[in-house]
């Protein structure tokens, strides 16, 4: 069958954040031939591949993180240069990696703030508006298991670290959120606090990536998913018409869209 991507009820048509053709060797090893990605506001779409799938390259380009050697992004439908970090942030764009980058001997509220601290005109740390705009930030994504805000991050469970991180993700008008392995090393409880917060960001308008190898997950909440094989696009499924076996095959067995002469996931005959 071939995989087609249509419109969710809850996302906007036009998507948020939208990448083609994008290239990224690194030395003779091609990471991404040729991928498109895209994902709308509203929308929670998964990114799915086996390891060295080149999930983590295509978001790091995107990110800012690597230079394309090829292709195009597109943020709003207008074309983007995107030559670093800073570059991606400007246009709302978050990243929360794996290892969330908390510093652990600093509260929430200094964690959020890290690097974007507000000051006085004399330089001296506003401490009671970053935390009321902390507070409103986790109350506003339904925040309720963190007793304090001016809690040692070290104290809290990998739950609240994610939710944490997100938390600083979203506070900087975030366009679109990326998460990658959110749910990774977490028990069942706080996998599905993590979850429903996935749900609250979508639900807020947010364009929210989802990169995952854990399928009952992504099929919990995603709305589309994009799988790659061997750093090529393989296939764009709606999660409501699909199934987690049709998602493994293309992920283990999957033929890639843009090789000559075939342009479906089926085997050749």
């Amino acid at each position: 069958m071939t995989a087609t991507a249509e419109t969710t009820p809850t996302a906007s048509a036009t998507p948020t954040l939208e990448a083609r053709g994008i290239r990224k060797s690194f030395g003779s090893v091609d990471a991404l031939s040729e991928v498109d990605f895209e994902v709308r506001s509203g929308e929670v779409m998964a990114l799915v591949g086996d390891n060295g799938a080149g999930k983590s390259t295509l978001i790091k380009c995107i990110a800012g993180i690597h230079p394309l050697d090829d292709g195009e992004v597109r943020f709003d439908g207008e074309r983007v240069s995107i030559s670093g970090p800073k570059d991606a942030v400007k246009l709302g764009i978050e990243v929360v990696y794996q290892d969330l980058a908390l510093c652990d001997n600093l509260d929430v509220v200094q964690n959020i703030y890290l690097g974007r601290e507000e000051r006085d005109w004399i330089g001296r740390l506003r401490e009671a508006p970053m935390e009321k705009r902390t507070a409103e930030t986790l109350r506003g994504l339904r925040v309720t298991t963190i007793r304090s805000i001016r809690q040692q991050v070290a104290r809290l469970s990998g739950g609240q670290r994610q939710s944490v991180a997100i938390g600083r993700a979203v506070m900087w008008n975030s366009r679109v959120v990326i998460l990658d392995e959110p749910t990774a090393a977490l028990g069942v409880a706080q996998t599905q606090q993590v979850l429903e917060l996935v749900r609250r960001l979508s639900e807020q308008g947010l364009a929210v990536v989802l990169i995952s190898h854990n399928l009952h997950d992504i099929f919990e909440v995603a709305d589309r998913i994009t799988v790659l094989r061997l750093g090529r696009n393989v296939a764009v499924y709606e999660r409501s018409a699909t199934t987690q076996q049709e998602v493994v095959h293309a992920i283990t067995a999957g033929i890639p869209t843009k090789v000559a002469g075939i342009s479906s996931m089926e085997e050749p005959a």
